[in-house]
């Protein structure tokens, strides 16, 4: 049995996934991996936890209900990294969990603290709001506040994430 940190998520070129497409097909077949692979987004190494956390998104992207022991590290662990790739894949996966309420006042928290400057990068960005935006859908974001986030927004250094506040502020206006 090949360690997932060492052996298939670490090296390779810096901008590929190595070998995660691996490590998913081998925790879709063996559920009692799941912990190996979500311990590798603690990993020291910036490549091992940006595979490790896309892959564990992809898995719960497929299976939400194997996200749902990890929700407590998730919002505890996960939403003090300052990897903008750990940032991006917590974004997706706080939409993508079933959450308490308490657990989604926290998030919606965090979602927004990414969006309350115009330093954050591009990505976490991008996916902050459209997660904060499927989150005012269900009612767990006023209006009022979204409003506000995506108003600060328009003002990013990165043309995509004024385009899409601008698109999500004209979807929310018309609405």
């Amino acid at each position: 049995m090949e360690p997932f940190a060492e052996v298939l998520l670490a090296g390779g070129h810096t901008n590929s996934l190595g070998r995660s497409g691996e490590v998913l097909d081998v925790v879709r077949a063996d559920p009692s991996r799941t912990d190996e692979l979500f311990a590798c987004i603690g990993h020291d190494d910036a490549w091992v936890r940006m595979r490790a956390v896309d892959t564990f998104e992809k898995l719960v992207r497929e299976e939400p209900e194997r996200g749902a022991p990890y929700v407590g590290h998730i919002l505890g662990t996960l939403t003090r990294s300052t990897q903008p790739s750990v940032q991006w894949h917590v974004a997706q996966l706080v939409g993508l969990l079933e959450l308490t309420g308490a657990q989604r006042a926290a998030a919606v928290a965090w979602l927004g603290d990414r969006l309350a400057g115009t330093d954050v990068d591009w990505i976490v960005a991008a996916q902050s709001m459209a997660t904060l935006v499927a989150f005012h859908e269900d009612g767990s974001v006023t209006t009022d506040r979204l409003e506000r986030l995506l108003d600060v927004q328009t003002g990013h250094h990165s043309a995509s994430v004024r385009r899409k506040a601008s698109a999500f502020l004209a979807a929310l206006r018309d609405s």
